[in-house]
């Protein structure tokens, strides 16, 4: 299968370690500019319905606000309880200010 990318947003409108919500597709997204590199991720946290954007980034992770599970930005495992389960991750590309993200395809 062959991703798609469509623009998620644009590479200025991001903050580092400030998680941004869009949806692509209908699916959530956070997209999250951190340590240099962009990442884009489930916005919805494998645990409990809950928007991942509205949480916190350290050390290359996401964290939900509720329970204080993180999950890795480039693989979305989780680092520990009460989250068990991966959100998906999804592949980034930048072109110009445009930042381009398949949800097509999760890794």
């Amino acid at each position: 299968m062959t991703a798609t990318f469509v623009r998620a947003c644009g590479l200025s409108e991001l903050e580092d370690d400030t998680p941004k919500r869009v949806e692509l597709d209908g699916t959530p997204v956070s997209i999250v500019r951190t340590e240099g590199e962009v990442f884009a991720i489930n916005d919805i946290c494998s645990h409990a319905n809950v928007s991942l954007s509205e949480g916190e980034v350290e050390d290359c992770s996401i964290e939900c606000w509720l329970h204080g599970s993180s999950f890795d930005l480039r693989t979305g495992k989780p680092s520990g309880l009460p989250a068990t389960q991966p959100v998906p991750v999804y592949p980034v590309k930048i072109e110009g200010d445009d930042v381009l993200v398949s949800v097509s395809q999760e890794s």
